[in-house]
């Protein structure tokens, strides 16, 4: 009998440990994943500091140090654009070495990582079954977009956008940049070129699936990000399609002892496709909320995870929701990104809305309506 069993060892996975194993060093923790480590995972690969001062929290830190930051970043669309340095630098580091440092962490602090792949759980009276042999008193869907855990618990997705992700050399125009270039038509469409700051890019173009496009190609995928970022796919490797369930105006955790994270909660902003921040704030939460219920004798971890996420991420939910109806519009995506040339605040204000857990301010929501 595990006291928690996370089903999946990425960000919002190897969080839940590090989250539980900070509040109560002797639990017992069981991370279940699919792939060995390093492995690599379809992703943007920015991680914003706010990421970092999470982890800080619970004693990990140092794991970027010899990465190089990125303090640039670009809006584009079309014939209008900004490009201005952030409050505080990102970095972009592929998810091989960032996934793999992560679940060090967790490892170091007294998890156990163990290769398998979930095919589902039950839950009984006294514990969690995974895969009919595995008991656990409270279990961590931290599985990815196609979460056999939310499947399980009868959760259904909501809206999801498709993305095709590459390597490409980092042309001397995008050098020490992260730059997102929005589609002409209704969004959210964009494509990105995030330097790594070691010669190469990060690479990619995703767009909401909606019932008139269900099924883009590949090579639609890839011939709308030439579209947007000329030559970006130049040298390209690594080609990886992968779905991004979007996050929508409110995410409400159930009660019991079976929480989601991440991915799996279908946690990615919908302006930018960031999703590693929502995954490290979850998934520490969920840990905490594991570690109170054990300590009270309780079996309900997701009432205090709700509450708990709903004090950190729910206005900010339902700002991003808000932010991304207005922005469908392209009148009013180009007012915004116009506004942010403008104003070094109004820049900030957009980069804390659409990397991490920033709100809609007052000046904002004025430049998006002006």
């Amino acid at each position: 009998m595990w006291d928690l069993v996370i089903v999946g060892a990425g960000p919002a996975g190897a969080s839940a440990a590090l989250g539980a194993l900070a509040a109560d060093p002797s639990l017992s923790v069981l991370m279940l994943d699919r792939h060995d480590f390093p492995r690599d995972k379809a992703c943007g690969d920015g991680i914003a500091p706010h990421v970092l001062d999470l982890l800080a929290g619970v004693g990990v830190t140092g794991i970027l140090d010899d990465w190089t930051p990125v303090r640039r970043f670009a809006l584009t669309r079309g014939e209008v654009g900004v490009d201005r340095d952030m409050a505080r630098p990102n970095w972009v580091v592929p998810r091989t070495v960032f996934d793999q440092r992560l679940a060090e962490a967790a490892q170091a602090a007294g998890a156990q990582l163990v290769r398998r792949r979930v095919r589902g759980i039950a839950v009984q009276p006294q514990a969690v079954l995974v895969d009919e042999e595995l008991h656990g008193r409270f279990v961590v869907g931290a599985d990815g977009a196609h979460s056999v855990v939310r499947r399980d618990l009868g959760v259904e997705p909501g809206p999801v956008a498709l993305a095709i992700r590459g390597y490409a050399p980092t042309p001397a125009a995008r050098a020490a940049s992260q730059v997102i270039a929005y589609g002409p038509g209704r969004q959210p469409s964009y494509a990105w070129s995030f330097d790594r700051g070691d010669g190469w890019s990060n690479v990619g173009y995703g767009e909401q699936l909606t019932s008139k496009r269900p099924r883009p190609t590949r090579a639609e995928l890839l011939r709308h990000l030439e579209e947007l970022l000329p030559g970006a796919s130049a040298g390209g490797e690594s080609w990886w399609g992968h779905h991004l369930p979007l996050s929508g105006w409110s995410w409400r955790p159930a009660a019991g002892p079976v929480m989601l994270a991440g991915d799996a909660a279908g946690l990615i902003n919908p302006m930018t496709g960031e999703g590693i921040y929502y995954a490290v704030a979850t998934g520490l939460l969920a840990g905490r909320a594991v570690a109170d219920a054990l300590r009270s004798g309780s079996r309900d971890a997701g009432t205090p995870y709700r509450r708990r996420t709903t004090r950190l991420l729910g206005r900010h939910f339902r700002h991003t929701a808000l932010t991304a109806q207005l922005t469908r519009s392209g009148r009013v995506l180009d007012a915004g990104i116009r506004a942010a040339a403008a104003d070094q605040g109004i820049f900030d204000d957009l980069v804390e809305l659409g990397l991490a857990d920033g709100l809609i301010t007052g000046r904002l929501v004025r430049s998006l309506l002006s």
